[in-house]
C-alpha cells in the first residue's frame, strides 16, 4: 500500500511517499530555518504563508522522487494536531483536496504519535509493545506504545519541552535559531562537568521532569558572569547543559521500560539528534540489557515519511476521515480515551 503523506505542523513543509507503514519510497523537506532564524523563533503567519508556497511543488517533487504518479497512490495521510494551526491548516486543506479527487482514504495522523512511529522506518522488524520517548521542541513525553495505535501516556515534563529549553538556552548564548544543532557541536569542545544545573524530580512522579528551571539556572549563570566581566564558556555551557538534559531523560526512559515490563525502548523527535543523548542512551540500555532504537538523524526532525510509517497502521485499524476533519492546535498524545 502506497500513502502518500503530508506533515506541516510548525515550519518544515514535507511530503513523503511510504509503502506498507516501513518502506520510503521518498522523503522531501522544504525547510524555512533561515527565514525564522531572522526574527529568532518561528513567526506562525509567515510559517502558514510559506507551507502554501512550497507544499503543490513538494508533492509533484515526492511523487517523481519515488517514480510514480497520483494514480498510484492508495491513501494519503495527513497530521491533523498537534501543532500551529494554520501550518497544520495548509497541509490538512491539501491533503482532504487531493484525497477527494483521487478518491482515495485520508488518514489523520497524530504528529507526536507519528515521532514515535518514525523507528519503524529504520527497523523494519520492530512491533508493538514497547516504550519510546518522544522529544522535540513541543513536547517530551515517556510513553507506553501497547500496540501500532494504541498509545498511554506515562510521564513528561510539566513546562518546557527539552527542544524550548535548547533553543531558549541557545538565543541566550547568542546562536542563531534553532539553536539544538549548534550545541550539540559545540558541546563535543566543553567540559561537561564545568557547570552543575538543577535536575529536578517528583517523588509522586517519576517520570515527570521540568525544563524551565534549567533553562533559568543557564540564563542566571550567563547573566551572573558577565556582570562580573567575566565570560562565560560557551562550550563549557553547551557540554553541562546537555550533559543535564541526559541525565534527566536517560533514567526516566529505563525507568517506565521497567514498570511496564518492555524490553524495547525508542526514543524520536528533534532531540534524538543530540550526540550526548544518543550516546548515553546507548551505554544505559547496553547495561540495563535493553534494546534501543533510535532511527537516523533525518527521520528525528519533522517529516512526512513517519506520517506515512503510521498512518499505514492507522488506515489498517479503520481510523480513515471524511473531508469534515479538522485540525487541531492541541491533542492528548494518550489514546485511552478514544
Amino acid at each position: 500500500m502506497k500513502i502518500l503523506a503530508f506533515e506541516s505542523s510548525c515550519d518544515d513543509t514535507c511530503v513523503a511517499v511510504v509503502e506498507d507503514g516501513r518502506r520510503v519510497l521518498s522523503s522531501c523537506v522544504s525547510s524555512q530555518t533561515d527565514t525564522h532564524a531572522l526574527y529568532g523563533g518561528v513567526v506562525p503567519e509567515i510559517a502558514s504563508r510559506m507551507h502554501t508556497e512550497a507544499i503543490s511543488r513538494l508533492c509533484r517533487n515526492a511523487l517523481d522522487d519515488a517514480g510514480l504518479t497520483l494514480a498510484d497512490v492508495d491513501a494519503v495521510a495527513v497530521t491533523y494536531a498537534p501543532g500551529l494551526i494554520g501550518a497544520l491548516l495548509v497541509g490538512l486543506s491539501f491533503a482532504k483536496s487531493l484525497a477527494a479527487t483521487l478518491g482515495v482514504p485520508l488518514i489523520p495522523v497524530h504528529h507526536v504519535r507519528a515521532h514515535v512511529a518514525a523507528a519503524y522506518l529504520a527497523f523494519p522488524e520492530l512491533e508493538p509493545p514497547f516504550v519510546a520517548l518522544a522529544c522535540s521542541g513541543g513536547t517530551t513525553a515517556f510513553i507506553h506504545v501497547e500496540d501500532y495505535t494504541k498509545f498511554r501516556f506515562l510521564g513528561g515534563t510539566k513546562d518546557d519541552a527539552a527542544g524550548e529549553a535548547f533553543d531558549k538556552v541557545g538565543r541566550c548564548l547568542g546562536l542563531t535559531y534553532p539553536a539544538g544543532a549548534a550545541m550539540d557541536r559545540l558541546a563535543a569542545g566543553g567540559n561537561d562537568r564545568a557547570y552543575e544545573f538543577p535536575r529536578p524530580s517528583f517523588a509522586d512522579a517519576p517520570l515527570d521532569c521540568s525544563f524551565s528551571g534549567l533553562k533559568t539556572a543557564v540564563i542566571n549563570t550567563v547573566h551572573n558572569l558577565q556582570q562580573k566581566g567575566l565570560e562565560p564558556s560557551v562550550p563549557d555551557l553547551c557540554a553541562s547543559f546537555c550533559r543535564t538534559v541526559s541525565d534527566m531523560l536517560v533514567p526516566r526512559l529505563l525507568k517506565a521500560a521497567e514498570l511496564t515490563g518492555c524490553t524495547t525502548v525508542c526514543v524520536g523527535g528533534g532531540v534524538a539528534a543530540n550526540s550526548v543523548l544518543r550516546r548515553d542512551l546507548e551505554r544505559a540500555c547496553a547495561a540495563a540489557g535493553l534494546r534501543l532504537c533510535i532511527p537516523p538523524l533525518k527521520y528525528c526532525g519533522d517529516n512526512a515519511a513517519m506520517v506515512g510509517a503510521l498512518g499505514y497502521y492507522e488506515y489498517l485499524a479503520g481510523h480513515t476521515a471524511g473531508p469534515d476533519l479538522n485540525a487541531y492546535a492541541t491533542m492528548s498524545l494518550s489514546t485511552e480515551n478514544e
